[in-house]
């Protein structure tokens, strides 16, 4: 079941991700607008790299190498590309990620909806997805400082 569950959440990703697209272009937007240090992100951590590392580091400090890996991978692609997008959406994802991770009861929902995509039942799996962008398009949208 594990196998399942690996192969499935590289779709679940791309598939969150583009029910969340129009959050996240509002997040991005937002970030055009000024630097990425002067806008809010969850409950009062700014998106800056320092913020956000100390977020990570309080909230869900398992995933500080993810952090820092990402954080090394998008200064590499924004250097190869010659963008700052690659930066921004760091900062975002990872503002997104405190928004959700913060709140206990939103991120177990957010757990439970990925553990459901191994589920059998289509039905299951279609749900999940929804709650899944429900979550992160509202991650999103705070982070915009909607």
């Amino acid at each position: 079941m594990m196998h399942q569950e690996k192969n499935l959440l590289p779709v679940f990703v791309a598939v969150v991700l583009t029910l969340a697209a129009p959050a996240i272009q509002t997040a991005q937007s937002a970030g055009a607008a000024g630097q990425p240090g002067a806008q809010p992100a969850a409950a009062g951590t700014a998106l800056t790299l320092d913020a956000l590392r100390q977020a990570v580091a309080a909230v869900v400090p398992s995933r500080l190498p993810e952090f820092f890996q990402e954080i090394q991978d998008a200064f590499s692609q924004a250097g190869d590309e010659d963008s700052v997008f690659p930066i921004r959406h760091f900062y975002q994802r990872w503002g997104a990620t405190i928004a959700i991770e913060r709140r206990p009861s939103v991120a177990a929902r957010l757990h439970a909806a990925e553990r459901a995509l191994a589920d059998p039942d289509e039905d299951v799996r279609e749900r999940a997805i929804q709650e899944a962008a429900e979550i992160v398009q509202a991650a999103y949208h705070e982070v915009a400082g909607g």
